[in-house]
């Protein structure tokens, strides 16, 4: 497969209604140390002007769910994750609440989020479009959170009551979901569909690596599993983006030509955009160097692209 030539997403702009996010909310006196007790992240200590990734795991430190927690108020949180992964979140969560004095709800009906990206978006924020990445202000009836650029598009999620939502994204040009999602995947940060529900540990797809494991916060499901994926040695599996030259669904498992017997990896997220298919694909390291095939060996070869991130030096060179 040739070199692919990737789109120049600078030149889109607009917003976009990302119904493919649902919110749980989370609200009580109890809520944050409950949560706290639950994630791979810093709850207790997370500040209303920072949006912070977190992991729910299994107790076998395998990803259950990705989140990215806003908190809007000392004693409420809202927790952004995919639409489809949400109800057995909430009700996994819902089972361990007990007497705190905590309640877990599913606010996507009035919640929504929108997706703002570039030059348009820009203009109707106006100073509001300076904000940094994972930082958070009001704005509206609603938050503003900046998002990391992603090949110099800027983005921006707004999340908000679900009328102000649709008014928001209907006043500016419409951004295809394809391209939204394709800049999810090219961010390099994974997000948890239904297909992949209980396949990584935090450190196979990066999420420490992108801030969403605080190795200092204490115990949660998982918890030693994740520290010793971290402490027992350099990781051997990562995630990388990926191009082909037709689609890949999420959970597709990937092989390498020269060990065609077992899989290699697994596609964690795909978009299409600009005539481009890419994916997030987790790896074995000791298969980067091979020729990569999606579905079989015989199946889609797959061109290794790059992550807007580094990797460990010592895992770059394995």
């Amino acid at each position: 497969m040739s070199l692919i030539q990737l789109p120049d997403p600078t030149s889109w702009g607009g917003a976009l209604l990302l119904s493919d996010l649902g919110i749980i909310q989370a609200e009580g006196a109890d809520a944050a140390n409950f949560l706290h007790g639950q994630f791979s992240q810093d709850v207790n200590g997370q500040p209303a002007d920072e949006a912070r990734l977190a992991a729910y795991c299994s107790a076998k430190g395998r990803m259950l769910a990705s989140l990215l927690n806003l908190r809007p108020q000392p004693e409420q949180f809202w927790l952004l994750t995919d639409s489809q992964v949400l109800p057995g979140l909430l009700k996994r969560l819902s089972m361990f609440v007990l007497r705190a004095k905590a309640k877990l709800t599913d606010a996507s009906a009035s919640l929504g989020v929108v997706g703002l990206l570039g030059s348009p978006a820009a203009a109707s924020l106006g100073e509001a479009a300076q904000l940094g990445a994972w930082r958070v202000q009001p704005h509206g009836q609603g938050l503003l959170v900046g998002l990391p650029e992603v090949l110099g598009a800027k983005r921006w999620y707004w999340v908000g009551p679900k009328a102000e939502a649709q008014a928001l994204a209907s006043a500016l040009p419409a951004v295809e979901p394809g391209a939204w999602a394709w800049l999810d995947v090219m961010s390099g940060i994974p997000r948890i569909e239904a297909s992949t529900v209980d396949q990584f540990v935090p450190q196979m797809v990066n999420y420490e690596l992108i801030g969403g494991v605080n190795f200092k916060k204490g115990c949660y499901p998982g918890q030693e599993v994740v520290a010793r994926s971290q402490y027992r040695g350099t990781t051997k599996r990562r995630a990388f983006v990926v191009h082909a030259e037709q689609a890949l669904p999420p959970g597709q498992e990937v092989f390498s030509v020269t060990d065609p017997g077992q899989p290699a990896g697994l596609v964690i997220n795909s978009a299409s955009a600009g005539g481009v298919h890419s994916a997030l694909v987790e790896l074995k390291l000791s298969a980067l160097d091979a020729e990569l095939r999606a579905g079989s060996a015989d199946g889609v070869k797959l061109l290794v692209g790059s992550l807007p991130y580094a990797l460990p030096s010592a895992e770059e060179a394995a």
